[in-house]
């Protein structure tokens, strides 16, 4: 497959809905994975993949015998599993339900000795939720479709790095969620926050609770769905200060949405600007500074003599 140019045209959910539904469960079956073998890491940072040069990786998921990786080649087509013994497993990834993936992935890790045993309903989904044993619903998987998603991922990966360079207060990394399907990263003013109220479909409370713990600024990408038509990116602050919705030099056709509380922009718009990289950054600029501003958070984190995104 030969590679796209950068900011590469992208599907509407509903373009490839079933391949992005099973992709999903498929990646929040691996996700749960490296969650059962992870210690806790602050805000569920623990659970997350990373982009890589084939796709998307769990890193290196240690056990008391070394370790194993799993990861999405969306190059290839193939999910590798790779312990440090030396041993690989691969399946590829083709048509096929959710159900069939997660018994797929079951054999190949009892192969190497690495149990599953995993909850296995999806999270962060409303009801009624299906197993994944159970998922039989479609076998779609669209690869052109899939990698042109990855290439995206791949060039917001690159805005969002940049962006975070400059910051200097705690951040997290640049990491995907399997959980709602999307590449974020978060800034935090070092204050504690107030509680998150929770009430995220078949998410413990506890896990919001933990997450939200302390005042934020959090910027992302997700492909879209819901009353999001399109693959977009999302900013919001929590808790939200005073002033927050009136954010200052926000890129045209950036706005805020009220019934979601974030401000989101059109991947389309991105990929269609004279400079991309630049006109993400400038959103990511814009909604970082209402919530710092409004909330008054300390300038020394974003520096008083140069923008936080150089």
């Amino acid at each position: 497959m030969k590679a796209l140019p950068s900011w590469p045209e992208l599907p509407t959910p509903d373009e490839w809905k079933e391949t992005l539904d099973n992709l999903h469960m498929w990646t929040q079956i691996v996700g749960k994975i490296r969650l059962l073998y992870m210690p806790w890491i602050n805000h569920s940072w623990h659970t997350t993949f990373y982009l890589s040069a084939t796709g998307l990786t769990t890193s290196l998921i240690p056990q008391t015998y070394g370790g194993f990786e799993i990861s999405f080649n969306f190059i290839d087509h193939r999910l590798n599993i790779k312990t440090v013994g030396g041993e690989n497993r691969t399946i590829d990834l083709q048509p096929m339900t959710v159900a069939e993936f997660y018994h797929d992935l079951k054999v190949k890790l009892n192969e190497l000795d690495i149990s599953a045993e995993i909850y296995e309903k999806p999270v962060e989904l409303p009801d009624p939720i299906v197993p994944f044993p159970q998922n039989n619903k479609h076998a779609a998987y669209d690869k052109e479709a899939v990698y042109r998603f990855w290439r995206a991922l791949i060039d917001v990966h690159k805005v969002f790095t940049k962006f975070r360079a400059g910051f200097q207060g705690k951040a997290s990394p640049v990491h995907f969620f399997w959980g709602a399907f999307d590449l974020a990263v978060t800034f935090f003013s070092g204050r504690k926050a107030p509680r998150h109220p929770g009430g995220i479909p078949n998410c413990p409370d506890r896990v919001m609770e933990e997450a939200y713990s302390r005042e934020l600024s959090s910027a992302g990408f997700w492909p879209g769905g819901g009353n999001v038509a399109e693959p977009a990116f999302y900013a919001y602050a929590y808790p939200e200060p005073d002033g927050y919705r009136t954010a200052a030099s926000l890129p045209e056709g950036a706005f805020y949405h009220e019934s979601l509380g974030e401000y989101l922009f059109p991947y389309r718009i991105v990929r269609n600007s004279e400079n991309p990289d630049e006109t993400l950054l400038s959103f990511l600029k814009a909604t970082y500074e209402a919530a710092s501003i409004h909330g008054d958070w300390d300038k020394v984190l974003h520096g008083e003599k140069e923008s936080h995104a150089r």
